[in-house]
């Protein structure tokens, strides 16, 4: 018995593989508020402020760019709303300057430099991307943490429990 696969096998499982991605994406409700093109974004920055460890799952098995998304299309000021969709177009420009591609056209490394730039006067920022930069990770984290597996896989809380015997210091 021979370990090769065929052609024939080899279609067979590609087409599996596409069939199986295009129900998993034909599952995900749609964004209510961005576009396809800046939720990807969106969930790509997300991802990268609180990325999958050893730990726990990142942000995007947290669906916080979903639920970033669900509390901006439910804003009432415009203000908010054109806070995001400016900030996204902000960074994608950034990209276009840096690396002379649209934010999800870059690689792993530029993408990181990008948000190396943004992110860098964190505690005092002076241009409006590093201003976004403040809002998005504000905003990651608080729906992160907010979040099933922010709380429970990451924090790890178990919530109020009671304790038999308290294990301490003894006091003299």
């Amino acid at each position: 018995m021979s370990n090769q696969i065929n052609r024939r096998d080899l279609i067979k499982i590609g087409a599996g593989a596409a069939m199986a991605a295009q129900a998993a994406i034909a599952s995900t409700e749609a964004p209510k508020f961005f576009t396809p093109t800046e939720f990807a974004m969106l969930d790509e920055l997300t991802e990268m402020i609180i990325p999958t460890d050893d730990h726990s799952p990142g942000a995007r098995a947290a669906q916080v760019a979903s639920y970033i998304d669900a509390r901006i299309a439910e804003a009432f000021e415009t203000e908010e709303k054109e806070k995001w969709r400016n900030g996204l177009k902000l960074v994608d420009a950034l990209s276009h300057k840096m690396h002379k591609h649209a934010f999800m056209e870059a690689t792993p490394d530029e993408r990181t430099a990008v948000l190396t730039s943004i992110s860098k006067n964190e505690r005092d920022p002076a241009t409006p991307e590093e201003r976004f930069f403040g809002h998005l990770k504000q905003s990651t984290a608080f729906a992160y943490y907010t979040s099933s597996i922010g709380i429970h896989q990451d924090i790890e809380y178990k919530g109020n429990v009671m304790l038999n015997e308290f294990v301490g210091y003894e006091v003299k």
